[in-house]
């Protein structure tokens, strides 16, 4: 048995909580969706790529007690996407070393609904509860313009522009205060 105590957040519209195996189906068809991983490395997934991805999740939560969430919708238990914190180890300048980095991506059919602000807004209350006081970085590809408002609209800075693995993305930073 899965345990999630503390890590389950509930919102008005949202359910998160950490993957478990059964998401997979759903995990897997939404990353190798080319609508959503347009401004995330550009092509979609295979299945192997999106089940390490699922690794790396659960792998988070285990080794740094600290992860992604699957998100899903309270009014029809359909999952809608994945939010969280994760530590790459991402080889880029400026580093975002000591900096949790918050992703989201969300299934094409959830996009331009608010949740993603909702479950963001709800992760950052989580992770200043169980993990005050660093800063929260996050990337974000320029061209995406849909993410690039949801970063400010959740209280993020831009602070730099750069590359990662050759395509230019936007480095925000959120510190704790806001």
């Amino acid at each position: 048995m899965i345990h999630h105590a503390g890590r389950t957040i509930e919102t008005a519209r949202l359910i998160l909580r950490p993957h478990v195996l059964q998401d997979f189906p759903a995990f897997a068809a939404m990353w190798m969706d080319p609508n959503v991983t347009t401004y995330i490395g550009g092509v979609p997934s295979t299945r192997e790529i999106a089940w390490g991805r699922l690794h790396r999740y659960a792998g988070h939560w285990a080794l740094l007690g600290f992860g992604y969430w699957a998100v899903f919708e309270k009014a029809t238990g359909s999952f809608v996407g994945d939010v969280g914190f994760g530590d790459f180890m991402r080889e880029m300048e400026p580093s975002l070393d000591n900096k949790p980095e918050l992703g989201w991506v969300f299934a094409t059919h959830a996009q331009g609904r608010g949740f993603a602000t909702e479950a963001i807004t709800a992760a950052i209350a989580w992770k200043h509860q169980h993990y005050a006081g660093a800063t929260i970085s996050a990337i974000v590809d320029p061209a995406n313009a849909a993410s690039l408002r949801v970063a400010e609209k959740c209280g993020f800075q831009r602070v730099a522009e750069t590359t990662y693995n050759g395509s230019p993305i936007v480095i925000f930073e959120r510190a704790h205060s806001h």
